[in-house]
């Protein structure tokens, strides 16, 4: 089949297949996924690592002078940057899908699903669920340090609440990371350009520090970087504190980026030669 009714036929392919066949082979798809993973655990290993690298770092090299400047010691910045760093897991693992896409392409693996009678949204949707379980797993590590270095879950339903709304968040961001997956020619170039988008949205924000002492123009950047708004609605969840404005404006992000990118990257997938 030719490129140029390659992509008709796969959207025809699509309207014939019914809800159940879509969940279905995205349900076959994510059990393939998970089989990979089960044969290659050394991808495992940043959803091992980071949080535990992570968690040390800032704690032990950051957390006394920030820690003092926040007024409780390193004791203090504990309980700060925990409910932050639940908030970065959710994007730096993020990235993970994209560079996971782009290697299935130049591997011939995604020409073969294109090849079968599949919902092409399958195939993305199962990638994204792979990547929610990697992150959870991240997530779970990251609160056993957290406990061992001092942390105090003050609100266990609260932390529930701080993960799920992490995982909302991350789910919208993966349809960022499959189109730079489907767009870019390997995975290094997704790597690269997804460390230029998370370095700066993840520092310049209240992840690590509060945004008080910052200048003027970047806490302007700050109050509209919705890891900000998340960083703060996972501290108020599982802290105490103001949570209404962090989780509306978490939402709302959410939501926006996952109605603007989702139809970009199934497009993209469906018309990729």
């Amino acid at each position: 089949m030719s490129a140029t009714t390659a992509p008709i036929a796969g959207g025809e392919a699509d309207a014939r297949i019914p809800l159940r066949g879509h969940l279905r082979h995205t349900g076959a798809l994510i059990r393939r996924n998970l089989l990979w993973i089960r044969q290659d655990p050394e991808s495992m290993f940043d959803a091992l690592l980071m949080p535990i690298v992570f968690t040390l770092l800032f704690v032990y090299v950051f957390g006394g002078s920030i820690g003092q400047a926040l007024g409780g010691g390193q004791d203090g910045y504990v309980q700060y940057v925990i409910p932050g760093m639940i908030a970065m897991m959710s994007m730096t693992l993020s990235q993970g899908v994209g560079t996971g896409f782009s290697q299935d392409f130049n591997s011939g693996v995604m020409d073969r699903f294109r090849s079968l009678p599949i919902g092409r949204g399958s195939v993305l949707f199962a990638k994204i669920s792979v990547e929610i379980v990697r992150m959870l797993f991240a997530t779970t590590v990251l609160m056993i340090v957290s406990v061992l270095v001092g942390f105090d879950i003050e609100s266990w339903p609260g932390l529930f609440a701080a993960v799920g709304l992490s995982t909302v968040f991350a789910s919208s961001i993966m349809w960022v990371f499959l189109t730079l997956g489907v767009v870019l020619k390997n995975a290094q170039s997704v790597q690269a350009m997804g460390f230029l988008v998370l370095f700066p949205l993840q520092f310049g924000s209240s992840i690590f520090a509060p945004t008080a002492s910052m200048p003027g123009w970047l806490q302007a950047f700050t109050d509209y970087n919705p890891l900000s708004a998340l960083a703060d609605a996972a501290r108020g969840l599982m802290s105490g504190g103001p949570v209404a404005h962090g989780l509306w404006i978490t939402l709302a992000w959410s939501v926006g980026i996952t109605a603007l990118m989702a139809p970009v990257a199934i497009h993209k997938f469906r018309t990729k030669s």
